[in-house]
């Protein structure tokens, strides 16, 4: 088969729906759900890497590798939550923050802009190099299997009846409570950091909307 970008995103996705289930299911069900998540992470970096290479970068794939990425941290962040190893509003924070930057990404769309390349809604440097640079996606995709790695590796081992490691000391898991605290919480801060950007300069986009169609419904009233 021949593999494209869009084919390995949707690959991803359902690599991830496939963790997910993993976990909660015994300690075996748990690792192996860890290397899912790692596939998942992975499969990421190489549609980019596919697309560029091949020359196969389009609009409607940078959209389905955004919904992808939207999938996932939803789906793990969720999960996570419902077993109350993170907190609600982890979830929440993402599932906000990623519907807020994908409307004004849909409305600079409509404007002609795109997220990256020469025609990118992104007018200052530093937009640009939190939002579209390598080394921004990449640290943003290595703390995100990090953080769901970690909290795999914590459920499979010290959490439930089936842990490898059984019962251990208080201070041993209060130790791996607070790491768990410091990866969802730096997770949930850089992403809010990559999305500011888009949140700043995005709003002239609904600026502009919001007076087009002020002047639409304007010159639909009769006079």
């Amino acid at each position: 088969m021949d593999w494209t970008p869009n084919k390995i995103t949707t690959l991803r996705v359902l690599v991830g729906f496939a963790a997910v289930a993993l976990f909660g299911n015994g300690t075996w069900a748990n690792l192996a759900a860890v290397v899912l998540t790692v596939a998942s992470i992975a499969l990421d970096a190489l549609d980019g890497h596919l697309a560029r290479k091949k020359q196969m970068a389009t609009p409607l794939g940078a959209q389905l590798d955004i919904l992808g990425d939207r999938m996932i941290e939803n789906m793990f962040f969720t999960y996570f939550a419902v077993v109350g190893m993170v907190s609600f509003w982890l979830p929440v924070l993402f599932f906000a923050r990623g519907a807020a930057t994908d409307f004004l990404r849909g409305l600079a769309q409509k404007a002609g802009h795109s997220g990256w390349g020469a025609n990118a809604m992104f007018e200052t440097p530093w937009g640009r190099a939190l939002v579209a640079s390598r080394w921004s996606r990449g640290l943003y995709a290595a703390l995100k299997c990090a953080c769901f790695c970690y909290l795999g590796l914590e459920l499979a081992l010290t959490r439930g009846p089936v842990a490898l490691l059984g019962t251990i000391a208080s201070e041993t898991h209060l130790t791996i409570r607070a790491i768990a605290q410091i990866l969802t919480w730096s997770t949930a801060a850089f992403c809010l950091l990559r999305g500011l950007p888009v949140l700043l300069e995005g709003w002239h986009f609904f600026a502009s909307e919001a007076v087009a169609a002020q002047a639409r419904k304007s010159s639909a009233e009769p006079a």
